[in-house]
């Protein structure tokens, strides 16, 4: 595994680790879901002046809407990650105030169903029915995922492109878990990677799929798909010290195949959840420019 230096990242590492421990993945999803919810709030960062908040529901799905003053440029729909267990408005909302302040796109953030209480479309649907919502009035938007929210935001692309609909302009994977094999190599060197293993990424994947038999469905596991033509174009983001590294880099170079337009970005030192770091790492934050830079571009 890539041994992790940066004094920055370490003290994130040490932070989150005292309030969310390991073993909290593998416990009950009342107890995982209190102890990250606790985690969450100890890195909220207040919002950039100037940014609006409404909460609404698209057919009884909390969605929160984020308009910043200078709104007008297309939107984006944010969908968190949590690995389909936990995450929640409140856990990604000042990335997504920021993303407002920062793209001038309204931003909508997505919750939906999550495992073990729901699984298997049930996420998908909900992400499905709320982007269905935000471009009903025929603006163009992009998606932004991460980890499970990245999941999220390729199969969307996934299943527009089948059952149509708005496709979204671009889509911007952040740390993405894509329902590969599991044969790549950052699954082995970085199994017991810090905030995320690969034992983590196991038990979660059993919740998401539930009943669902066919390992291979694209919307299930996007990176399965035999098919990646006429997708959106891609913006992928890794952590070098992340079991999930090496699905992004595959799935840019699927796309590419596919005539698609794809860029990866790989962070050394950073692992999963780095977002959270932004404001206390150098290297979260350079990532994180790099992220609103894409969202700009596509926007444009």
């Amino acid at each position: 595994m890539a041994q992790v230096t940066d004094p920055e990242v370490l003290k994130f590492i040490a932070d989150t680790e005292a309030a969310y421990p390991s073993e909290a993945n593998l416990a009950t999803p009342e107890e995982n879901r209190m102890y990250y919810d606790a985690m969450c709030a100890g890195f909220w960062a207040p919002h950039p002046e100037g940014v609006a908040v409404l909460d609404i529901e698209v057919d009884g799905i909390p969605v929160r809407k984020y308009r910043s003053e200078t709104s007008g440029k297309g939107a984006i729909l944010y969908t968190h990650g949590g690995g389909f267990v936990v995450g929640s408005l409140d856990s990604h909302d000042d990335v997504c105030a920021e993303l407002a302040a920062a793209t001038g796109a309204e931003v909508w953030s997505s919750h939906y169903r999550l495992c073990p209480e729901h699984s298997y479309p049930a996420a998908l649907d909900d992400v499905e029915a709320v982007w269905r919502k935000l471009t009903a009035d025929g603006r163009g938007a992009i998606v932004i995922g991460d980890s499970a929210g990245a999941r999220l935001s390729a199969a969307l692309c996934l299943r527009l492109r089948r059952v149509g609909g708005p496709m979204p302009l671009a889509q911007i994977l952040i740390y993405p878990g894509l329902g590969g094999d599991k044969t790549l190599p950052s699954f082995v060197e970085n199994a017991e990677a810090p905030l995320l293993r690969t034992v983590d990424l196991a038990h979660n994947e059993t919740l998401y799929r539930g009943d669902c038999q066919d390992k291979n469905d694209p919307e299930l596991s996007p990176l399965r798909a035999r098919d990646f033509a006429n997708l959106p174009p891609a913006f992928v983001v890794t952590a070098d010290v992340d079991p999930l590294r090496d699905e992004g880099p595959a799935y840019v170079e699927k796309l590419r195949s596919a005539g698609v337009e794809a860029t990866w970005r790989n962070e050394p030192q950073l692992i999963h959840g780095y977002l959270r770091a932004r404001h206390r790492s150098q290297r979260a934050r350079d990532s994180f420019a790099a992220i609103i830079a894409a969202a700009r571009a596509f926007l444009a």
